[in-house]
């Protein structure tokens, strides 16, 4: 086990303390008393809880590929399972994005929700405590435990804070990713039968037949497409994120929807590389289909939270596509567009809850016009909307860059099909821009005046929590889109590492006495050239 991990450098259980903070946040405020002590108590959780992730940025050995900030625990001897957690290249930013994006949970909630803050709190912080379990975890059943401790408070937030049909939302959500879950444990059990182990480096270096790499590929890539999700799993999200309120559907759109990418790497990938190369045509389809029906269906939306609903199905699909496409431009773009994606929508997530706070309604066009009474407010919505068609300086722009230089380095034609994606996004984000904070043509002017009285509601611009919230992501906005080498720089190691487990897990010597890589390889190389 020692050699594949790097001893905690730091000398403090840094890892647990972030497991643990919110846990005790959240026991704390079960005793607390009055909605303003809950706030500022949640509050102050999510930023301890932020600050304290700090060292993983500034103490990371970019040099290496190997696990840091280790912590190991004896748990189940017999089994062979222990508590073990640590961060890599790839998990390190996923882990930074939740504690930085949870604070912005807890602001958006400020007025948004107005019943059961407690337990609003409550769930909150389990929530953020399950979601950097997935991140960290280095044991198969630890991660299951995580993964699978994110649908309660999920499902708890859409139901109970949810719209008028929080019920259809939540039991969908929960059924859907629910399934999921169970495929991949059936993958997990299956493992541990076949290595004796759960420990996840071990696992990714163990040598499968290719039949067994084909169960677990299809078991765990079916949990992970719902999570993304992909097309035609995706059918689960547009629901949640209507009904969900806007911490849930910006914990959703910035940080759910990345455990599915992450599965894929962590999993698919070096475990079942073989099988991984056989099912990449299938999988590149699918990323394409996605691209393309997210786009379409967002285009077609007069619901503004829908639309960045469907978006969210286009914008993940370019992740899968620079995934399997096995290349390093590909990898890195897909993770560059991970984090990307939990920076813009998420703000257009706030967006959207600031101004239904205000008209409450989420159409067009009953917030057309808004660049009269809300300057503030537009200049943010023109940012985000930017970087989310991808526009050049914006984060999203290096990411969909990479992807796109990935994809046509190696299949020109899946390079090409896939820019109808950035067509697509281009036109509904203008789309919405142009209506939202100019267009009066839907004979809006009746509802309101002059003055930001919209049909009984006054409009007034964003306030100082408001401000604070939307300026902080703005500057990852340009400095992820003008300055993305830090972020490169700490993948480079892990990603380069990733594909050379691809490389040499992608020929196993038994498979080759048979007979049946060879044949693989060969057939999966024709398909690939016939398709692209």
């Amino acid at each position: 086990m020692e050699n594949y991990l790097i001893l905690n450098t730091l000398n403090f259980p840094i890892l647990s303390l972030l497991l643990i903070v919110p846990v005790i946040g959240a026991i704390v405020a079960m005793f607390l008393r009055g909605d303003t002590v809950i706030k500022f108590w949640s509050l102050a959780v999510t930023l301890v809880t932020a600050f304290i992730s700090l060292p993983l940025w500034s103490n990371f050995d970019q040099a290496t590929a190997k696990y840091q900030f280790v912590e190991l625990r004896h748990w189940f001897p017999a089994l062979n399972l222990n508590y073990v957690v640590g961060v890599d290249g790839i998990s390190v930013l996923l882990v930074l994005l939740t504690t930085l994006v949870m604070p912005l949970c807890v602001l958006c909630s400020w007025t948004y929700i107005k019943t059961r803050w407690k337990e609003f709190a409550v769930v909150t912080l389990l929530m953020e405590t399950a979601m950097i379990g997935v991140f960290v975890s280095l044991n198969t059943v630890l991660f299951w435990i995580f993964w699978e401790g994110m649908l309660v408070p999920m499902y708890l937030i859409i139901a109970i804070w949810g719209g008028e049909r929080k019920d259809y939302a939540s039991i969908k959500f929960f059924i859907y990713t629910f399934a999921g879950s169970i495929f991949l444990l059936v993958s997990i059990v299956a493992m541990y039968i076949k290595t004796g182990t759960f420990f996840i480096p071990e696992l990714m270096a163990f040598e499968f037949t290719f039949s067994f790499q084909v169960w677990i590929f299809l078991a765990c890539a079916l949990g992970f497409a719902i999570k993304m999700p992909m097309f035609p799993f995706h059918t689960w999200l547009p629901a949640a994120h209507v009904e969900a309120p806007v911490a849930g559907s910006v914990i959703l759109a910035s940080i759910l929807l990345k455990m599915g990418g992450y599965g894929f790497l962590r999993f698919c990938l070096p475990m079942a590389p073989t099988a991984t190369l056989y099912f990449v045509p299938l999988l590149l389809i699918m990323s394409l289909v996605s691209i393309i029906v997210g786009g379409y269906l967002a285009l077609g939306q007069t619901d503004i939270k829908k639309l960045i609903a469907y978006s969210s199905v286009g914008h993940m699909g370019f992740v899968t596509l620079g995934i399997f496409l096995l290349n390093d431009a590909g990898i890195k773009g897909a993770m560059l567009q991970m984090i990307n994606h939990g920076v813009t929508t998420g703000a257009l997530f706030i967006l959207i809850g600031i101004i239904y706070e205000r008209t409450h309604s989420r159409e067009i066009a009953d917030n057309s016009k808004l660049g009269m009474f809300m300057p503030i407010y537009v200049t943010f919505l023109g940012i985000f909307s930017l970087s989310s068609l991808a526009f050049p300086g914006t984060n999203s722009f290096v990411g969909e860059f990479l992807v796109l230089y990935g994809a046509f380095d190696k299949y020109p034609l899946v390079g090409a099909i896939s820019i109808l994606g950035a067509v697509l996004a281009a036109a509904y984000m203008l789309r919405l821009m142009q209506k939202m904070v100019w267009d009066d043509s839907d004979g809006h002017a009746h509802h309101g005046d002059d003055h930001g009285d919209k049909g009984g509601h006054t409009l007034f611009d964003c306030n100082f929590r408001e401000f604070i919230q939307l300026a902080f992501l703005t500057v990852f906005v340009f400095w992820i889109g003008l300055h993305p080498t830090p972020l490169l720089d700490m993948m480079d190691s892990s990603v380069a590492h990733l594909l050379q487990q691809i490389d040499a897990g992608s020929v196993l010597p038994e498979a080759v006495h048979h007979g049946e890589s060879h044949a693989l390889l060969e057939n999966a190389g024709t398909w690939i050239k016939n398709l692209f």
